[in-house]
């Protein structure tokens, strides 16, 4: 996904620049106890992304949501700090020149401005390729160790969620466990974005939601230790597409379970593919418990078996379920994927790839009042597991962007 992280500065500013602020007033204090001039009042440092920059001047998207001109002169200190830093102890001097547009920074100003000026007195960077190589280390480790589903149930008191999920056995229950060092984040509502779910307590996730977890499975995959949860509320959408605007980049759906049209945007963060022919069989063999004796498995190297694990790799090791293989054996035996993986690892799909009469199944935001909701993830080629499922489609599909996770340059917060 391209996707930058807005607020990487965020754990940023509160031990370092906040911090130096504290420091200023405290010094502001004291001189004026001492009958000594306060020096001018310092503006708050600005972070966003650099759009343009030239000789001179550079042209900063803030996370605000505003475009500011940043002025600074050719002797200006500027520094680079790698993504998932908490202070400038990793910080290296570089030139102005090795500034680009898409890189992330924040500018302290000089003191003494009105507010439409911002002269740098300082620059404190994230490389947009450092930003990248981290999210993709961080985007393999979700897909390796990752986990997603639908939340059944919430245990607060024991720090405990159930969620509805598909593994090669078929539809199964799981239980993560969050511990005192799990970080759980929530989507903002009606956005696709990771870098926007903010730190939330365990009370926020609801029955309904969808969830992605990051952590380790017990050895029969029932239960699941999460170093990491993300969740949001989204919508479940499954039916036949009747219409495409690729100018608009819209297309609608015709909801099988409403039986009215839907209309849904595409972004650029909107995760769309399509389902071979064969693995969508199998999904629907299991879903319908079709599989090899009963247990809704395929085996492996059959339709809708999850690849065998490579490199002499366990499945578990290949980010594979713990629990029950193709041969109804222990963890360990080739053939016990879980599908969110398998579905992780399919090309994407461009809009025009999608066509009338194609049905789909969708997980998309809530959508503004009299808007399209926004595609999260769209799946096509589904038409067999529509057929079979009894109301457990949507535990095989969850946002892709759950699982993609991590990031980027959240300082302190992968």
């Amino acid at each position: 996904m391209q996707v930058f992280y807005r607020h990487w500065f965020c754990p940023f500013l509160s031990p370092i620049f906040w911090g130096l602020l504290t420091l200023w007033s405290g010094t502001v204090t004291l001189r004026e106890a001492a009958g000594q001039a306060a020096p001018p009042q310092r503006t708050p440092p600005a972070v966003g992304t650099i759009k343009a920059i030239s000789a001179g001047s550079l042209t900063l998207a803030t996370d605000s949501g505003t475009e500011l001109k940043v002025e600074f002169s050719p002797d200006v200190k500027v520094v680079r700090v790698p993504p998932g830093s908490k202070d400038l102890k990793e910080a290296v001097p570089i030139a102005l020149s090795d500034l680009q547009p898409g890189d992330r920074i924040l500018v302290r100003a000089k003191p003494g401005q009105d507010a439409p000026a911002f002269a740098a007195a300082m620059i404190i960077a994230m490389k947009k390729a450092d930003i990248a190589e981290k999210q993709q280390k961080e985007r393999e480790e979700w897909q390796r160790h990752g986990l997603g589903g639908i939340v059944s149930s919430v245990d607060a008191a024991q720090n405990t969620i159930t969620i509805k999920t598909l593994s090669a056995a078929g539809p199964k229950e799981v239980v993560i466990h969050a511990g005192q060092a799990t970080v759980l984040r929530r989507y903002a509502p009606g956005s696709v974005n990771f870098d926007e779910a903010s730190i939330a307590p365990i009370t926020a996730i609801q029955p309904g939601d969808q969830l992605r977890a990051r952590g380790a499975r017990s050895a029969d995959g029932n239960e699941f230790s999460a170093d990491e949860i993300v969740s949001g509320s989204f919508r479940n959408i499954a039916g036949v597409v009747t219409g495409v605007n690729a100018s608009a980049s819209t297309l609608t759906v015709n909801d099988l379970a409403t039986k009215k049209p839907v209309e849904l945007k595409v972004t650029q963060e909107s995760q769309m593919k399509k389902l071979p022919d064969r693995m969508a069989q199998g999904i629907a063999m299991r879903l319908k418990g079709m599989g090899p004796g009963g247990n809704g498995a395929a085996p492996a190297g059959q339709p809708g078996a999850p690849p065998a694990a490579s490199g002499g790799q366990s499945p578990a090791a290949n980010g594979t379920s713990g629990g029950t293989g193709a041969s109804g054996s222990a963890s360990g035996q080739r053939g016990a994927g879980d599908l969110q993986q398998m579905l992780g690892r399919l090309p994407a799909s461009a809009l025009s790839d999608f066509q009338k009469g194609d049905a789909v199944m969708v997980v998309a935001t809530s959508g503004p009042d009299n808007g399209p909701s926004t595609i999260v993830t769209l799946l096509g080629g589904v038409e067999p597991i529509l057929q079979a499922s009894s109301g457990q489609a949507a535990s095989i599909l969850t946002p892709w962007s759950l699982g993609q996770g991590g990031g980027g340059g959240d300082l302190g917060n992968p």
